[in-house]
């Protein structure tokens, strides 16, 4: 039996949102709890969650702003304040359906556009069976004491960004010892091979962590690890799941054959001059 798609508006992008910021502020919380030293902490302004995950860190922006409630000057210097007192760039990540005064204002405030990613939205239980062909991949949720290795084989299906690999291990641990989330591997003869999250927020089922270790890519092992994640969330009661990827990816790709669908393309944007420029 498949279920009927959510009309896309607003109160739909708000259950999208909320989710994945709840999501990355129990991230910040798991930061600030194993390590106090980092700072790491949250706010919401005006319905937006800000989060300080370290300067560095792919995590310290805002969600949802102009989305819950109207923004202005007041509420932008607030936010900016929050970041720029830290130290760290100020990032925010937009929904096309926030309200439509929010993009004149970053403008005018010295914003420009760096990156967009598509929110892709599935109704549950709506994911079409998988063809039941053979399959070498066993899925399951990490036990605590495998949370290291999960992170390892996180950060292993980066491995050729080598660059960032610090920076992801340390993700991916952070990730794993997060509260409420489920870390899931995908199992080849009883090896790790790749690792996906989910997380629930309401009836909203945010998958993310996808990571596939480059010798074992073209297995099967990222679409047995969505099958999975989306049967364990169906059971958990969750009406919808989400993920968002880089346009065009492979990872969207994935997920359009598996059901998902567009909701929407965000746009991230970052301030591009100090508060002190402006008078």
């Amino acid at each position: 039996m498949s279920f009927p798609y959510p009309v896309v508006d607003r109160e739909l992008a708000q259950k999208l949102e909320r989710a994945e910021a709840c999501a990355n502020a129990a991230f910040v919380m798991a930061r600030a709890a194993t390590t106090p030293a980092s700072g790491a902490t949250w706010v919401e302004v005006a319905g937006a969650y800000a989060m300080f995950d370290g300067v560095e860190s792919p995590i310290t922006q805002t969600f949802g702003l102009g989305l819950f409630e109207p923004v202005g000057p007041v509420e932008m210097d607030r936010l900016e304040a929050f970041f720029l007192e830290r130290g760290a760039a100020v990032h925010h990540e937009v929904c096309p359906l926030a309200d439509k005064s929010l993009l004149p204002l970053l403008v005018e405030r010295g914003y420009s556009p760096v990156e967009l990613s598509s929110v892709l939205y599935l109704p549950l239980p709506s994911a079409p069976a998988t063809a039941g062909r053979p399959s070498p991949v066993t899925v399951r949720v990490a036990t605590t004491n495998e949370l290291e290795q999960w992170a390892q084989t996180s950060a292993a299906g980066w491995s050729e960004y080598s660059e960032f690999a610090h920076v992801i291990l340390d993700l991916a641990r952070i990730g794993a010892a997060r509260e409420g989330g489920y870390p899931f591997v995908a199992e080849i003869n009883g090896q790790m091979v790749a690792t996906g999250s989910l997380s629930m927020e309401g009836r909203v089922a945010l998958l993310a962590g996808a990571s596939t270790v480059p010798a074992f890519r073209k297995m099967g092992a990222q679409q047995a690890l969505l099958d999975a994640r989306l049967q364990f969330a169906t059971a958990q009661g969750c009406e919808l799941a989400m993920m968002a990827a880089e346009p065009g990816s492979a990872s969207q790709r994935n997920a359009e054959r598996k059901g998902f669908r567009i909701a929407y393309t965000r746009t991230k944007w970052r301030l591009g001059r100090e508060l002190s420029d402006r008078s």
